[in-house]
Order: structure tokens, then sequence, then C-alpha cells
């Protein structure tokens, strides 16, 4: 089968479509035939080196997929037909992949493998941050970081579905309307986003705020925070690690939180398929839907993964491997 190999570690370019022998089921592994995987951050990363998993070149690249399934183990819960979607990691740019079983979510009838494609490591993320790390309750008010992004779009739908007021903060007038689309109530520019975040509040200050993007706007994201708020640290594709002063964090009982998903998740067997059956109705009524920006066919998936090196994601990504 033909599959997208990373060769070496020179980024989107240095990624090949080669052909390959097909996996086999394993184990506690379910045999998927994938008609979308999405594209996310960490694919990129994994391009360079720079990811914390650090697979031996060369290697097979895809995070996420939707399919069918066509094995699956005895009590697994899925079998031959099933529409589903998965997180395998790796290999999910392929006409078939494995995923363990622990990560492969039953995906409703109702959802395009396109958009099933899209959900599992945004949504999960989502998930963890604002209800597991943050403990957002209804009507609190969210201030989102890199809010037209993948996991920005996916925190703006959450909580919106959970009866929160976001604020997107965007770089540009066209990320605030795929923010406003996704569900935002206010979309601000990163210039001034702690004014007007006050603004918006009326001088209280948001309950929580979520960053994927770290750098020197982390002062100001505190610095919105309103009594008992909560900073959620989620990433820094901004490329630098920003540092606490501690002192900050008395003023107004605020808290910084880690929000490292993929790794509270593996270390706790069955969390991912109850996030997921947790978010199941939102995901069946489409309440949570990542908007498709783009697909690709297998043999352009180095411009997939170059869309997101080059920032100019709004929404998804989606390599189509039968195309």
């Amino acid at each position: 089968m033909r599959a997208v190999q990373v060769v070496r570690l020179d980024g989107p370019d240095a990624v090949e479509v080669n052909e390959v022998d097909e996996p086999t089921a394993g184990g506690d592994q379910v045999l998927i035939d994938v008609e979308a995987a999405g594209v996310v951050f960490p694919d990129l990363l994994l391009t360079r080196g720079e990811y914390q998993m650090k697979p031996e070149l060369p290697f097979l690249l895809g995070s996420e997929v939707a399919g069918t399934v066509r094995e699956a183990p005895e009590g697994s819960g899925f079998s031959a037909g099933d529409r589903v979607a998965a997180l395998p990691v790796l290999g999910g740019f392929a006409a078939t992949v494995a995923s363990p079983t622990e990560t492969v979510f039953p995906l409703p009838d109702a959802v395009s493998f396109d958009v099933g494609a899209g959900l599992p490591m945004n949504y999960l993320t989502a998930h963890f941050v604002l209800e597991t790390r943050a403990h957002l309750a209804k009507g609190e008010t969210v201030l989102v970081h890199g809010a037209a992004g993948g996991v920005g779009v996916a925190c703006i739908q959450f909580a919106k579905a959970r009866g929160a007021t976001v604020i997107a903060v965007v770089s540009s007038e066209g990320k605030g309307e795929v923010a406003t689309a996704a569900g935002a109530d206010h979309w601000v520019p990163v210039e001034g986003f702690k004014d007007a975040a006050k603004e918006i509040t009326g001088g209280r200050g948001v309950d929580v705020v979520v960053d994927p993007v770290g750098g020197d706007r982390f002062t100001d994201s505190l610095r919105s925070l309103g009594d008992g708020g909560r900073l959620a640290v989620v990433g820094f594709t901004a490329g630098e690690i920003p540092t606490v002063k501690v002192n900050r964090l008395l003023l107004n009982n605020t808290s910084v939180v880690g929000a490292g998903w993929g790794a509270y998740a593996s270390k706790r067997p069955g969390f991912m398929r109850r996030q997921w059956d947790a978010m199941y109705d939102d995901i069946a009524s489409g309440r949570l839907a990542p908007p498709i920006s783009a697909t690709y066919p297998l043999a352009e998936a180095a411009s997939a993964i170059g869309e997101l090196a080059e920032r100019r994601v709004t929404g998804k990504v989606v390599v189509h491997p039968r195309a």
C-alpha cells in the first residue's frame, strides 16, 4: 500500500509517499481502512525530530484517522464495517492502519469521515483542558488564544457546548471570522487583548484562559484573569516558553495549570474513551465539528503538513489516503 514516510528529519519537504507493507492487527489492535486522516501539529514536529516521541527512521506518519473497521479483536466492542475515528499516533497517512483498541472511537453515522478525522486529538485535548484541568463551569468566560487553529476552534466549540462565553484572540480579521463561525461571542486582536477582555467583562476579567501559544503574551494572559481565574498551559507554538512570577498568582487567587493531555491519558487506561463518550452527543449533533479548511490527496501530504508549518491553517486540514 502507499503511505507517507518520514525518511529524514528535515521538515515537511522530507516526507515521501512510498510503497510499504500493509499492517496487520496484532494483540489488542483494530485494523482500520482509512478514508480520511487529520493533520495535527505533532505531525509537523515529528518531521523535524522535535516531538517528545522520536521513532526510528524511516517511520510512517499520521496521528489521527477516520474510516471503517476491517478487523477487530473479540471483546473490543468493534466489528467489521463499523465507522470509527482513531488515534494511531503513527501510520495514519495510509490506506490502512492498525490502532490500539484504547484509541479507537465509534463515529456517529451523521458525521462525515473528514470531520471524524479532525476530532480525536484536538477535541479530546479541548475536553481535557476545559473539563479536567480548568474545571469550566456553565456561565463562565473563556479567553482562547490561537482561536482559529485546530485546538482553538475545538476549545471554542467545547466551551460553547458547556454554556460558557468565549473571547477569541486572533492575529487577523479573517481568523476572527473563523473563530466567530466556530461560536465565539467576541474576537479581539492579539495586540491589546488584555484591555479588550477587561472591557468585554466589565472590568471583572475572564475565568479561564486557554493558551496553546505561550511566548510574550503569557504575562498579559495572567493579567486578564479575574478572581479565582485559571490559565491552562496547552503548548508553545510561539516557540518561547514563558516563566511565571508567582506573586501574580496571589493577587486574585489565580492559578496556572499544565494541560498535557497525552501524558495524562497515556497513564490512565480507558480515559480517552470516557472523554469521547462524554462528548458523543455533541459530536453526533454537530456541536463539536472541526471546520474543514483544505483536503489533499496522499501524494500531496507534504503540502498539507506545510500548511501548519507556514501557519496558514484556519480549521482542519485533511489528507485522503485513497485519493
